[in-house]
């Protein structure tokens, strides 16, 4: 009997050691995938002073990757608090339409029809990089800032794009802040226009990510620790990486050619923002300083000697004896704003634009509208344009763009007669 009770017992043995094996390959197991990222195994299962702070001892808030500096310390705090402040409320709320150009404008005598009647409800502020421009409407007259040239493609252009906040600004009534060129026109009656972005909740800026060399492949290392590569931002369609300085020179090409190479150059972030936004950007040095030290156009006449009578130093353009060095082939007015919103407030901005510009031609420069070109359908065509997403409006679909371009000034009188009828469409 005692034998009996003996082989059982020795019977039982490895069972009880296959179970205890058992479980401590499925809690050896367990401690492996669940193991928290930041930590070892080792460090999971027994803690050591060795192994910094344990996952038991893990801070509910877990601290910066690394330390701010002081201007970003303060850009945070300056930031934040305007964007918690309340907007003032104002009794008669206005939009500033701020117009970059290099002089007079083509469209004057068309924005007047879009004005007449409204005049409680706008500003009017006049950019003239070139030449001081002469006014065929009372609301344009009296309405030129203090200007400074500007290098197409440059710095210089967001520049200008404050000098003109800063100005409208100045009236506590103006609430939201529309930039527009000289080839641009409204294709929206003012009634309209005024409801869309006077009761929107955020600004109108294209903000995208291009990882291609057009978008990131433009990125500074420069820029860090306060710009990462990952937040870079685009917001413009337009190849303008083979955009260049140079020019055609005196009796080079015709009239058309010249009028050409302007517009190609000018191919910026055409946007519309908030009172609030507007008081961020002007309030911005940190970043402002980065774009501006390292982010630059590179000196390439390529597209230029095919698409204008360009021929300054051809040998040196087409070899590229002028290296494409890190961050100078960057165009501030393309990722600057877009970047710092998509950092700073990224909830903010509706990522597109309410301007429309055609780019279905596949060329370097968008389609520039003729005479023959505008039509009443035309018109229609560019009000009832649908982008990849629908644009939501305060969570309602709508018709994405108010303002189109790029139309020659001699499609003016067909414009005019033709804007009764389409600014009503659909209203």
């Amino acid at each position: 009997m005692s034998g009996s009770r003996q082989r059982l017992h020795l019977n039982k043995r490895p069972t009880w050691v296959l179970l205890l094996v058992s479980l401590v390959t499925v809690f050896l197991v367990i401690a492996y995938v669940y193991t928290p990222r930041s930590f070892s195994a080792a460090c999971f299962l027994f803690a050591s002073s060795s192994c910094g702070t344990t996952f038991f001892q893990k801070p509910l808030l877990s601290s910066p990757s690394r330390e701010l500096t002081d201007a970003e310390i303060t850009s945070k705090a300056v930031i934040r608090e305007i964007l918690r402040t309340p907007p003032i409320q104002s009794k008669n709320p206005k939009i500033a339409f701020m117009f970059l150009t290099p002089g007079s404008l083509p469209f004057e005598k068309l924005w007047d029809k879009f004005f007449y009647g409204h005049e409680d409800r706008l500003s009017v502020y006049v950019h003239a990089s070139k030449e001081k421009p002469i006014h065929v409407s009372p609301y344009f007259v009296g309405r030129d800032i203090h200007s400074e040239k500007l290098a197409w493609g440059k710095f210089s252009m967001v520049e200008a794009e404050k000098r003109l906040l800063a100005n409208a600004l100045a009236d506590p009534d103006n609430q939201h802040f529309v930039l527009l060129s000289d080839s641009c026109i409204p294709v929206h009656n003012f009634e309209y226009v005024y409801n869309y972005l006077i009761f929107s909740n955020v600004s109108f800026i294209d903000c995208f990510l291009d990882p291609g060399p057009h978008g990131n492949g433009r990125y500074s290392d420069h820029m860090l620790p306060e710009v990462k590569k990952e937040d870079f931002r685009k917001g413009s369609q337009a190849a303008s990486d083979l955009m260049m300085p140079c020019r055609a020179g005196r009796g080079e090409g015709s009239p058309t050619d010249k009028w050409k190479m302007k517009q190609i150059a000018l191919e910026i972030e055409w946007f519309s923002m908030t009172r609030q936004h507007a008081i961020i950007v002007m309030a911005d040095s940190l970043y402002h300083k980065k774009f501006k030290v390292y982010c630059k156009p590179g000196n390439y006449c390529f597209l230029c000697m095919f698409t204008c009578a360009c021929r300054q130093r051809p040998l040196a353009c087409v070899f590229g004896t002028q290296p494409n060095m890190e961050g100078r082939n960057c165009y501030s007015d393309e990722h600057y704003l877009q970047t710092f919103f998509h950092m700073k407030d990224p909830g903010g901005i509706a990522n597109w634009s309410v301007t429309h510009v055609d780019w279905s031609e596949g060329k370097w420069h968008p389609k520039s509208y003729r005479s023959q070109d505008v039509t009443f359908e035309l018109l229609k065509n560019i009000m009832r344009t649908v982008m990849t997403r629908p644009c939501m409006w305060n969570g309602v679909k709508r018709p994405c763009y108010l303002f189109a371009r790029k139309f020659y000034p001699e499609t003016l009188e067909k414009l005019i007669y033709l804007f009764s009828n389409y600014a009503e469409v659909y209203h």
